[in-house]
């Protein structure tokens, strides 16, 4: 995975979602020309929750377009599956994907510098974006979630780039790794203490695992997941 080119680069404004009209950036649309990347994200990219979405440590989204082969499949087909996007993505590939890529690998992205900061855990707002009441439960339990980066050098970003990986800082704690921790093998102690040990990891993952670990119990998902429904 040295270097992998980018499929689409996509920035959104803040628009109503779905039947609740929240408001969310998660549409975006494929620019054509290059785009300034600061430390909290593409010019003219917006966040319908700042609390939870966007900031410097979810800078970046992105999705690998090979997962959508595998949603068609189990959604029987979807219009938003035709091409990238559907998952509010920043940046779309096909060669990077939750196993191979781990917490603190750092890309150069045209002219900036990134890193794997952390996987995305899924809202309820892709139930609105997607029309299934199951959709966010779903990407959390088939682990193809996508990830964020945080900005380490700022840049102008092209359509026409490539990812380059140029270190791998904790190689071993893949998105994968994480994930299996988090949602199926629960309360590994041993797994969640090396994860709030994760320097590279953002802190708020970090923070997870601690209290996962002091409570000794599964937080409850439904809020986050149904959005209170």
């Amino acid at each position: 995975m040295s270097s992998v080119p980018l499929l689409s680069l996509r920035i959104g404004a803040i628009a109503p979602l779905g039947p609740r009209a929240a408001p969310s950036g998660i549409a975006k649309s494929a620019v054509a020309g290059p785009l300034a990347l600061s430390p909290t994200g593409f010019a003219g990219d917006r966040q319908g929750d700042p609390v939870r979405h966007g900031g410097p440590e979810k800078a970046v989204h992105h999705y690998p377009f090979e997962h959508y082969a595998g949603w068609a499949r189990d959604l029987g087909g979807h219009r938003l599956l035709d091409g990238p996007g559907a998952f509010g993505e920043n940046l779309s590939t096909s060669g990077l994907a939750e196993d191979t890529v781990a917490i603190g690998d750092v890309f150069r992205l045209g002219a900036a510098l990134i890193e794997v900061s952390q996987g995305r855990q899924p809202c309820w707002k892709l139930n609105e974006r997607f029309g299934r009441t199951d959709m966010a439960r779903l990407v959390q339990s088939t682990g193809r979630t996508g990830w964020y980066y945080r900005v380490l050098e700022p840049g102008i970003v092209a359509p026409q780039d490539s990812l380059v990986l140029e270190e791998r800082r904790a190689p071993e704690w893949t998105l994968a790794r994480i994930w299996r921790a988090f949602y199926v093998d629960t309360l590994n102690r041993a797994e969640l203490s090396g994860i709030a040990a994760l320097e590279r990891l953002a802190e708020g993952w970090r923070s997870h695992a601690r209290r996962r670990l002091e409570s000794n119990r599964v937080e409850d998902w439904s809020k986050r997941l149904d959005g209170g429904a």
